[in-house]
């Protein structure tokens, strides 16, 4: 669970030279496995043990256990998930299953002509049910299966709610009573609000879960990329606006700028911050630590889109390659993956929900952990915008407008113009991927 500690998903796509930098070609490809025992041989590169201990173990089992084909599975490394792949498809030798991030990690392989859409491939009652969300679709076709999700949340310690006079069975829902709980916490002596923002992750989560109060569909995010909508309009940089104003009331924690994300979440969980951004795999095991004292909740409400104060969710995924000989193979396989045995021993092995709205919940003995997946997987959700972002507004503009509004030296009106600035280069140098992304809006409105 510790994928963003010190990794940056951006700085792999750099590194491979996507987001409208071209393709480069890498020697030296890890060569295929050697001959397989049955007639149906497939090849599956994928990543998440690294996010999600215990996966390993479910993905040999479950090779071990199929009887359809043999499949050879590769472990990819993190810096690699995206740049490997494009280089197989590059030389036509593209794995039949790969693992995909969500959003522009993979959508830059759809529109290289890499990923074969899954519906029509795999049953449509196990691609719903997988959650895949919105950000895989492209013209109406869908390129990823779920696999298991992420709900991206605000954690609250219920025991420094309670040492404040707050409610705790009842956290902030608008930004008012966002800001009235954390007077009272600091009048209690507790530090109210933030986390670590030291190796960016922290601004990039906060743009998901803020910017999209303003907004109305998640189109809309797109049309802030291709200059439909501008971020120097006051509802486009509210968000930055607001966390500025958390800064100034003296509510965030001191020690922010020199920490990172993980070790910001760790301070809510040992009890030294009282609410901070978070995410959903996380909830096991930190309310187990906590005795039970995890609070999970959206984002308090300041905004006035038709998005506001839904719960965000997102999954990690796995696609079928257009090179696959034996794509229908593949699909049988990802299908596999979603029956109850195998969606009770993702359970058993990881300590985490696979992405699945048919998993039996009656397995789940926290009731925090079994409310925020009836919460963030089973009512209306919103995908993760953050994921869509182009790679040089997420260096450029999201990452440092953050951190330097968390060390008061911008405020929200001078971010918006950064990000517009920012955004309007990168429609300059790369108007093939723009008018891909005017494609893509339309399917996310």
């Amino acid at each position: 669970m510790n994928r963003a500690k010190k990794l940056s998903r951006r700085n792999f796509l750099k590194a491979s030279g996507a987001l409208g930098m071209g393709l480069a070609l890498s020697r030296g490809l890890p060569g295929l496995a050697a001959p397989m025992r049955q007639d149906t041989n497939l090849t599956m590169w994928w990543w998440g043990e690294q996010e999600l201990p215990g996966l390993q173990e479910f993905v040999d089992e479950s090779i071990a256990n199929y009887s359809e084909a043999t499949i050879d599975a590769m472990l990819q490394d993190t810096s690699v998930v995206i740049s490997q792949f494009q280089t197989a498809s590059a030389a036509n030798e593209a794995p039949d299953i790969q693992y995909l991030w969500n959003g522009i990690y993979h959508m830059e392989s759809v529109w290289f002509g890499y990923l074969e859409p899954v519906n029509g491939l795999v049953d449509d009652a196990v691609l719903e049910a997988s959650t895949p969300t919105a950000l895989s679709v492209y013209q109406g076709n869908t390129y990823r299966v779920g696999w298991y999700p992420l709900p991206m949340v605000w954690y609250y310690n219920k025991e420094l709610y309670d040492q404040a006079g707050l409610d705790a069975d009842n956290p902030p829902q608008t930004w008012d009573d966002l800001l009235d709980a954390c007077d009272k916490l600091m009048t209690a002596g507790i530090a109210p609000i933030g986390g670590g923002i030291q190796d960016g992750f922290w601004g990039e989560w906060y743009l998901g879960h803020a910017l999209v109060q303003n907004l109305d569909n998640i189109g809309q995010a797109l049309d802030l990329f291709i200059g439909e909508l501008d971020f120097r309009e006051p509802q486009y940089y509210e968000h930055w606006s607001r966390l500025r104003e958390l800064v100034d009331q003296g509510f965030i924690n001191s020690e922010m700028a020199s920490l990172e994300l993980y070790p910001g979440i760790d301070l809510v969980v040992t009890g030294q911050l009282a609410m901070g951004e978070s995410i959903g795999s996380r909830v096991p095991a930190d309310n187990a630590a906590m005795n039970g004292n995890l609070g999970v909740m959206t984002m308090p409400v300041y905004g006035t889109g038709a998005l506001a104060g839904k719960p965000i969710f997102d999954s990690q995924g796995l696609g079928i390659s257009s090179q696959s000989e034996n794509k229908e193979a593949a699909a049988r396989f990802l299908e596999y993956l979603h029956t109850p045995e195998r969606l009770s021993r993702f359970w058993e092995l990881t300590g985490w929900l696979p992405s699945d709205t048919n998993f039996d919940t009656s397995v789940i003995e926290d009731e925090t952990v079994k409310s925020m997946w009836d919460r963030w997987a089973l009512t209306e959700n919103i995908a993760y915008i953050s994921n869509l972002t182009p790679g040089q507004f997420y260096s450029d503009a999201m990452v440092p407008a953050a951190q330097e509004i968390i060390a008061g030296t911008m405020n929200g009106e001078e971010a918006g113009e950064l990000a517009a600035r920012v955004v309007q280069e990168w429609r300059d140098f790369n108007p093939d991927l723009v008018e891909n992304y005017k494609t893509w809006a339309e399917d996310l409105r």
